[in-house]
């Protein structure tokens, strides 16, 4: 029964060297990858872009580049665990497989739920699809996608019939007018903005249109910013709309042959936003800026608008996605090169959940969970009759049914819910009530991994075996690199192997990833004709593929219907959409503010979003000590003139609370930020922060169509922590130490670093810091210290043979000293210059001190680039990166690097 999977990763001896080619498990990209084994017994790779992967061409941002550092078996869940004491599998499993059946037998289908992720391969996804609404026979199977695109899915859904993205990257390099909306591509897509990027250097008639309340990277390359006011997308896009027939720039011939429903939608559209004065006034924008934009649209045919979380986060998503869509159409800019709406999802297989149905309002293979022809058919497929027909429970549905004790079993895969999830203290504490909380996932010890009765070691993406699908519809291979590390197993044999367990065994009897992807391949094309009724989703000619045909097989988009052996770079270009008229449809749209407007109390609205060296809740990226750098703590942005009316100041620490939860975060006084507004990163955990999750903050309205939470818009007020004490503290090893109030703590290169800070003050900071440093130690090697007690300064170093070993520096004030030339001395002898600089924080003179990382590809600091531009009179970030080789890996930093130029050049 502990049999392994049958899929084994390359070879590696002394002799010969293996390259494997993979694809990037970070965003929705899907960068092919290269990736060379040096030493599989120690996990060392070294990463490269494929050059011939069409979704990058050999590019790589600073997350794929550093894959490599985080394929160590560091806090790898390695060994099955139940009720906190590791097990073999055929107790973890009869565990899982018991536990449910009881709560079925005894409640019914719909007590348990399953809560996966876009982070699981296609064939994960498929085999616990397959099992909870084929063979449970409910539909609570809801997935962290949720968060991120599932209005997206209902926009598309509702105009073409079908979650159908109609465009492919080709046409970021032959539009002519490219919106961003809700979109920072730069951080949050790297790679296709370098493709942008390029586009534009190459065609200097391409317009860039940037639409976001920040001003973003991704500004860096607009014609034209437009700091809307938050919430307010879908007046500027029904004004959009009204402007085309004011102006006589609809495409009539498309409309009447090709759509239906446009007289209700414009009527809709006039009522909301009547006049470019009223869409500006709306939106807090200039009426030239509102004018130059729908100008511009009017006039260019290659058309391509880009929307992402800025969108979709809202308790309106899912209309301002019809906004856009619905202006496509009627201009007729959709479905020809450089043309039309494309939504840039956020998970590097978000596409493969939303094809195998593993959303809780889908079915398979994109048929529909309400049409009872198509439950029949995937139960006949299947061999079922047990296949779920009703809609179950959403992400923060499921979680709130967990809360009230609905739901008394959930199995979440591959995702970290009570970091990511909004309200997400309440959540928690929910987790912590559920009788059965199991878990798969390769991590041992996240937020809600230390929640879990049941521990189920799952591979991690060196050892996955399988597909994904990216943005474009693109199908790419996930390929091993490595065996499978302890006892670790695919999440999809984790799940047929509780399948079989709980009486399912013939239809789960898998062997292999390439037997799913066969089987998921023969759904999607299983009476998918025309006397059954076309879908979109239609991979049929992988129906018979074999095990060599699987791990041979190389990019290609969807539909690739049986026969076909080429794939479909764009759709509907024959003006055929998969409603029942074959016409898409006009939606029409009544704009809503959000949900939970500022007030008094919570005067300032709060927004969520991504950096750009780091990803989800931190559990690979943060292994990199280089992702680290740029910015080692929580966050939140603030303009200049909100910090001041508050009382707070650059670099100190500050309380941001709503009605739901609170955080505490550093400040970031920025005029790329609106007046009233603030933003704070998502990624911080309770792992390496004591009060760092912004998911307590955030409300958990929802759009009632796509149940997406709105992200970017919760009222909240701000006023600085009033710590009695700061203090930084670098150290070779770990420290283990009862966290004060403020506490952070990140992987650096040979160190570790912590951010801290309390309310109450030690009566004795020279016994509080050699407790700190030495712990049980009573003496140190050689102890360097440095008081003055009255101003509240203390600052100390453990040294040992000559090396540093830790070192702390406590202030009253926040203002402490930069780590960047301090950490640089623990992987070098101290000399005695750099012994008597080392409590000062400052190096020798002489001696060369990088600062704040600003190129994670290349490790360049500020303070090395404000030399460089110095020294050698340098007027364009092409010569930086002459000079440092900043900006010359994945371009992420390009914008930053702009800052250091001087005003003339940068302006």
């Amino acid at each position: 029964m502990d049999q392994r999977p049958r899929h084994k990763p390359p070879e590696n001896t002394a002799m010969k060297v293996n390259t494997v080619k993979t694809t990037c498990p970070y965003c929705g990209v899907g960068c092919g990858i290269e990736a060379r084994i040096d030493d599989a017994a120690t996990h060392k790779l070294t990463i490269q872009g494929d050059p011939h992967h069409p979704a990058n061409f050999g590019k790589l941002c600073s997350k794929g580049a550093a894959l490599g550092d985080t394929v160590s078996l560091e806090n790898r869940l390695l060994y099955p665990e139940v009720n906190g004491l590791e097990t073999d599998w055929n107790t973890a499993l009869d565990t899982v497989a018991e536990g449910l059946s009881a709560i079925i037998e005894q409640h019914g289908p719909d007590a348990v739920a399953f809560y996966v992720s876009g982070q699981m391969l296609t064939e994960d996804y498929y085999v616990a699809n397959k099992l909870m609404k084929g063979f449970i026979g409910a539909a609570n199977i809801d997935t962290n996608s949720r968060l991120c695109m599932s209005s997206a899915v209902v926009g598309y859904k509702r105009a073409f019939g079908a979650d159908a993205v109609p465009c492919n990257y080709e046409d970021l390099e032959l539009a002519d007018l490219i919106i961003l909306v809700g979109a920072n591509a730069a951080w949050c897509h790297p790679i296709l903005f370098q493709r942008i990027r390029k586009a534009k250097a190459a065609n200097p008639a391409l317009k860039i249109v940037v639409i976001d309340p920040r001003i973003t990277a991704s500004c860096d390359i607009a014609d034209l910013h437009l700091p809307i006011k938050p919430g307010m997308d879908a007046v500027l896009f029904n004004g959009l709309l009204t402007y085309l027939a004011d102006r006589h720039a609809l495409d009539t011939a498309y409309i009447e042959a090709h759509t239906e429903g446009f007289a209700e939608t414009l009527a809709a559209a006039r009522s909301s936003a009547p006049t470019l004065a009223a869409v500006a006034a709306s939106c807090a924008l200039s009426i030239a800026d509102v004018e130059q934009f729908y100008k511009w649209f009017a006039t260019t045919s290659k058309a391509l608008t880009v929307y992402s979380q800025g969108i979709n986060q809202s308790s309106s998503g899912s209309d301002k996605c019809s906004a856009i869509i619905n202006c496509h159409l009627a201009s007729g800019k959709i479905a020809y090169p450089g043309a039309g709406p494309f939504s840039f999802t956020g998970q590097p297989n978000a596409m493969g959940g939303r094809e195998v149905g593993g959303m809780a309002n889908m079915l398979a293979a994109h048929m529909d969970l309400e049409n009872p022809e198509h439950v029949e058919r995937v139960g006949r497929f299947w061999g079922t009759s047990r296949v779920a027909s009703q809609t179950g429970l959403k992400a923060v549905d499921m979680f709130n049914a967990i809360d009230a004790g609905k739901i008394k079993a959930v199995w979440i895969m591959a995702t970290n819910p009570v970091v990511t999830l909004p309200d997400a203290d309440r959540y928690r504490e929910a987790l912590k009530k559920c009788p059965l909380v199991i878990v798969s996932d390769c991590i041992k010890t996240t937020d809600t991994v230390d929640l879990a009765h049941v521990k189920l070691p799952a591979t991690g993406w060196s050892e996955k075996d399988g597909t994904v699908t990216n943005i474009e519809r693109r199908i790419s291979r996930q390929r091993p690199l490595f065996e499978a590390s302890g006892a670790a197993r695919p999440d999809w044999w984790i799940i047929s192997q509780v399948a079989a367990r709980m009486g399912f065994a013939e239809a789960f009897g898998y062997q292999t990833s390439a037997a799913i992807f066969k089987e998921h391949a023969a759904l999607s094309g299983f009476e998918n004709d025309e006397t059954h009724g076309f879908r979109d989703f239609d991979i049929g000619s992988f129906a018979d593929i074999d095990q060599r045909g699987f791990d041979n097989l190389q990019p290609v988009q969807w539909p690739l219907p049986h026969g076909q052996t080429q794939g479909t770079a764009r759709l509907f270009g024959d003006g055929r959409y998969y409603t029942p008229s074959q016409k898409a449809r006009f939606i029409t749209v009544t704009p809503r503010p959000p949900r939970n407007a500022p007030c008094a109390d919570y005067p300032f609205t709060l927004n969520t979003g991504r950096l750009r060296d780091q990803w989800h809740t931190m559990t690979r990226t943060a292994l990199s000590a280089k992702l680290n750098a740029h910015r080692p703590e929580p966050w939140v942005e603030i303009h200049p003139r909100d910090a001041e009316k508050t009382g707070l100041q650059h670099r100190t620490l500050a309380t941001i609370t709503s009605r739901w939860g609170s955080m505490i975060a550093r400040v970031d006084c920025s005029l790329s930020q609106q007046p009233g507004s603030l933003f704070v990163p998502m990624h911080w955990s309770g792992q390496m922060s004591s009060q760092g999750r912004v998911g307590a903050v955030v409300n958990p309205v929802v759009d009632p169509d796509s149940g997406q939470p709105e992200s970017k818009q919760t009222p909240v007020r701000i006023a600085p922590f009033q710590a009695r004490w700061h203090a930084m503290v670098l150290s070779k090893t770990p420290l283990y130490f009862e966290r004060p109030d403020y506490f952070v703590s990140l992987k650096g290169k040979n160190f570790i670093r912590y951010e801290l800070a309390g309310l109450s003050q030690p009566s004795d900071w020279r016994q509080w810091t050699r407790n700190l440093l030495l712990g049980p130690q009573t003496e140190a090697s050689e102890w360097l210290e440095y008081t003055d007690t009255q101003a509240g300064f203390y600052r100390a170093a453990h040294m040992a043979d000559e090396q540093l070993q830790s070192c702390c520096f406590i202030s009253p004030a926040a203002q402490l000293p930069d780590p960047a030339w301090l950490s640089t001395l623990f992987a070098q002898t101290i000399s005695r210059a750099q012994r008597l600089s080392l409590l000062s924080g400052l190096p020798p003179k002489g001696q060369p001190d990088a600062g704040r990382i600003v190129c994670a590809c290349f490790n360049v600091g500020e303070k090395s680039i404000e030399q460089a531009v110095k020294d050698h009179k340098l007027h364009s970030v092409e010569q930086i990166g002459q000079v440092l080789n900043a900006g010359t890996g994945c371009g992420s930093c390009l914008a930053e690097l702009k800052g250091f130029l001087p005003v003339s050049v940068s302006s």
